[in-house]
């Protein structure tokens, strides 16, 4: 890869079509849209930008070992990744939702979520979890899955779930209830530590574009 061209990593659904104005606001626009393609890299109206389409997870590490110069990625995945090798300049504000514990109506959450209990958690995000539940001194018995968490505790596979939650429709079609707050999830920007010392002049015009967009100040790389 040149060091005069960019890569961004990106995933599809809503961070993408959310991006889409950041994206403008910086004059980059892409050649195609990712839901109608079959193609994971995907050109730019310019010439030295080119976009990869990557599961969301997998976004921070492309970026950690330089396979995208720079990306969008939800602070939830970036605690489970850990961060490590990244610079996250940029709150986004986009993508917003929240991560909750969550159980079957009529679980009598709050007798079982007493300290020196211990549950049965589903989650996506085992380091998320595991360490909230520290905080309130709950054992946990962590069960990572990959999908239709809300299954999990109507077969008896868990006691509780832990997932992002948008609009809570999903959980009240199954026949679940939130039941506890955890964090407010959001997607940053993550920038390649060392792209951004060798692209400086290519990295941060772009930063600084979002920045305008979302009406934030960027701080300035050293």
């Amino acid at each position: 890869m040149s060091d005069n061209n960019l890569t961004i990593a990106l995933s599809k659904g809503r961070i993408f079509d959310e991006t889409l104005p950041l994206l403008a606001a910086a004059g980059i626009t892409p050649a195609e849209d990712p839901e109608k393609s079959r193609k994971l890299i995907i050109q730019t109206n310019r010439p030295d930008i080119r976009l990869v389409i990557v599961r969301a997870s997998d976004v921070p590490t492309y970026v950690q070992y330089g396979a995208a110069d720079f990306g969008i990625a939800g602070k939830d995945v970036l605690i489970e990744h850990g961060g490590s090798g990244l610079y996250q300049p940029l709150d986004l504000q986009i993508a917003k939702c929240r991560m909750m514990v969550a159980v079957k109506k009529g679980f009598d959450y709050a007798a079982a979520s007493q300290p020196g209990c211990r549950l049965r958690v589903a989650t996506k995000y085992p380091d998320i979890a595991a360490e909230h539940f520290a905080g309130k001194g709950v054992h946990v018995d962590i069960i990572k899955l990959y999908g239709s968490m809300e299954l999990a505790p109507l077969v008896g596979l868990s006691d509780a779930i832990v997932d992002l939650v948008s609009t809570g429709n999903t959980l009240k079609a199954n026949h679940l209830e939130a039941v506890e707050h955890i964090i407010d999830i959001s997607s940053r920007l993550v920038v390649n530590k060392a792209a951004l010392k060798v692209k400086y002049a290519a990295i941060q015009p772009i930063i600084d574009a979002f920045a305008g967009a979302i009406g934030k100040q960027t701080p300035q790389a050293v």
